[in-house]
């Protein structure tokens, strides 16, 4: 069966490279090798290198499982936080229309 690659936009491609590069400075900062934080991650060196270079084909659980090993989990709940547009929707009491039912 082939994979599919999703295309992203070159502004999510640059934040994920700018997150993957503030995840190697977080190992570094630590003087952590890579074959260190792979091992505790559980994850393959390769697999390390590919989140560090903020590759968008890593899974969501390389990142989280290598943040975890650098202590660095809590992050991960700061993603939506502030979700100014969402609170906005929110205070101006604006519905989503109801479907229309199905046909038989």
């Amino acid at each position: 069966m082939k994979r599919t690659k999703t295309a992203l936009l070159p502004r999510l491609t640059r934040i994920l490279e700018d997150m993957g590069e503030n995840i190697k400075l977080a190992r570094l900062r630590r003087k952590l090798t890579a074959e260190q934080v792979a091992e505790r991650a559980g994850i393959s060196r390769s697999t390390l290198w590919q989140v560090e270079k903020g590759l968008s084909g890593v899974s969501l659980g390389a990142y989280a499982q290598t943040l975890f090993v650098l202590g660095l989990e809590k992050d991960l709940q700061s993603i939506a936080k502030d979700d100014v547009l969402g609170r906005k929707l929110q205070d101006a009491e604006l519905s989503v229309g109801k479907r229309a039912p199905k046909r038989k």
